[in-house]
């Protein structure tokens, strides 16, 4: 959408250019999806209130206010399910007691969405639609003061219902998770950050930025700490210049085919040196991947020693004796015109080792190792200094 200001004198416009919003990052096809999931919500909830609760009012108003959070922004803090729950619980419990034992309106209005809010904030459940819905106490008129905390009870029955959908829809339409997920643990069960985290902008350094900037921000410390991350990439993606897999990556590859013999498989990744090797289809399609790791696995548990238990395995006939039987699959694997900077996650934080490349029609064109990454932004950086 062009921006309206343009139209305006120049002076006039730089005045008021500040209260026109960015534009909002969001695909066509996530539109369409958050419109088609906030339908489907509200309408369910408020035909699930009604046999529940039965001639009670189906919907609170506060509920659309909801739904914005939770498929439009549900990897808010405030999306979460215990705001969600809590702050509607919390919030028509303050606006009905303050409607009950406060005559003037306008106080009890006033104080009802004060008082939510400052039991959100204590108890961690702040919730913007609990505001709406501590108001609606007070103002709702006879039919909500009539219903005295049976209006809690709608409310709480509303909030649980759209938390059920929230998981159901937001994993199953939406293909996001929810509620947001716990940060993911070092890989090596060490208290050490990863080795992303321990470069650039730390853990330390983002609890001093919060704590020094003293404002609530509608974003949680494991996004914010993303962005920043991504940010940093691009940055770095910006210096390094365009280079892809392709002007990198180990184009000679020597292969498996899923009914290559273990003792042929082994051979190879001895006299190569290589840890692991991809296993090709008919039509050089990855199928999987075979390193010294998977026949690892497959060795029994005698007290023999290893090579004794190698001979064993790789001396075995028939099916179990094939490339198929031990090789990892599905395998990670990148496009050739993939960019240096994006490789390095999947080595720091997946702990990948080796990794095919494949050209546009999903063939094999290559692989890159982490000594084939490391080659590439040490030559960067030197000619970058």
């Amino acid at each position: 959408m062009q921006n309206p200001l343009t139209f305006l004198p120049a002076g006039l416009r730089g005045q008021l250019q500040r209260w026109w919003p960015e534009p909002l990052q969001i695909g066509r096809r996530e539109r369409l999806a958050v419109t088609a999931a906030t339908l489907l919500a509200i309408a369910a909830t408020g035909l699930l209130t009604h046999w529940l609760l039965g001639p009670a009012p189906m919907l609170v108003a506060s509920m659309g206010a909801a739904a914005v959070l939770l498929y439009a922004l549900p990897s808010s803090p405030l999306a979460q399910p215990w705001p969600l729950v809590g702050g509607h619980l919390v919030s028509a419990t303050v606006g009905v007691l303050c409607a009950q034992w406060i005559a003037s309106p306008a106080l009890a209005a006033g104080l009802a969405v004060a008082l939510a809010i400052f039991a959100m904030i204590a108890l961690r459940c702040l919730h913007p639609p609990g505001g709406a819905i501590a108001l609606n106490a007070v103002i709702g008129g006879p039919a909500v003061h009539a219903m005295g905390f049976g209006f809690v009870g709608l409310v709480s029955c509303n909030a649980l219902l759209m938390l059920l959908f929230a998981l159901l829809l937001n994993r199953q339409l939406l293909r996001r998770p929810y509620p947001r997920p716990l940060p993911a643990p070092n890989r090596n069960l060490v208290s050490d950050p990863s080795p992303l985290a321990r470069m650039g902008i730390r853990d330390e350094d983002v609890s001093a930025a919060l704590s020094g900037f003293n404002h609530l921000l509608d974003i949680s410390r494991d996004d914010l700490e993303q962005v920043m991350t991504l940010a940093e990439m691009h940055a770095y993606r910006r210096r390094l210049g365009d280079t892809r897999c392709r002007d990198f990556m180990t184009r000679d590859v020597v292969t498996l085919r899923a009914d290559t013999s273990l003792q042929e498989a082994w051979r190879l990744l001895r006299r190569h040196k290589v840890r692991a090797l991809p296993v090709v289809g008919e039509f050089g399609q990855v199928l999987g991947m075979v390193s010294l790791v998977d026949f690892l696995k497959r060795l029994d548990g005698t007290p023999e020693g290893l090579r004794e238990r190698v001979a064993r395995l790789l001396g075995g006939r028939g099916a179990g004796n094939r490339v198929a039987a031990i090789m990892s699959s599905p395998v990670v694997s990148v496009r050739d015109s993939l960019h240096l900077v994006e490789l390095v996650p999947l080595f720091a934080e997946r702990g990948l080792h080796h990794v095919p490349v494949l050209a546009a029609d999903g063939t094999l064109v290559g692989m890159i190792s982490q000594a084939d990454l490391i080659a590439a932004l040490f030559r960067d950086r030197l000619h970058a200094v």
